[in-house]
């Protein structure tokens, strides 16, 4: 069975490579799916990729992940720090969710210090750039790869 993954990007992050290239980096999120699209296709994974900057279309498709998928990689951008919403649908589907920012934003604006996806995902990664999507598909890779 290949197993599938939910990719999921919040509000801006259509911007990538245009806004605020010092701090999000020149890539495109047409080269962040790529990218994806390709970590997957060598890992054996599909992926459903997307990107909205209307937070009910986020939550609209967190819960159309249940019996769908079986991970959801997130970058919440700014509803990182503003939806409880966001966050509770995420919880309501109870797949495991891995959290991805392109900056550190712990070395940033006091604000964006406090996650309130955090808490439920199994894992952060921050101030990688694109690279963070690429480690969080292998990490699905590992966590459903049947042992040897």
């Amino acid at each position: 069975m290949t197993c599938s993954l939910l990719i999921l990007n919040g509000p801006n992050l259509n911007l990538l490579g245009t806004r605020e290239p010092h701090v999000y980096g020149h890539e495109t999120l047409a080269d962040v799916a790529q990218l994806c699209h390709q970590t997957a296709d060598a890992l054996g994974l599909k992926i459903g990729f997307h990107q909205t900057n209307h937070e009910g279309e986020l939550i609209d498709w967190i819960h159309g992940a249940r019996g769908v998928h079986a991970g959801i990689v997130i970058n919440p951008a700014a509803w990182t720090h503003t939806s409880v919403a966001v966050r509770d649908a995420l919880a309501a589907v109870a797949l495991p969710v891995v959290e991805v920012h392109l900056s550190n934003v712990h070395q940033r604006e006091t604000f964006r210090h406090h996650s309130y996806v955090s808490p439920i995902a199994v894992g952060v990664l921050c101030g990688f750039g694109v690279t963070g999507y690429r480690m969080a598909i292998e990490y699905f890779a590992q966590l459903f790869q049947p042992e040897k």
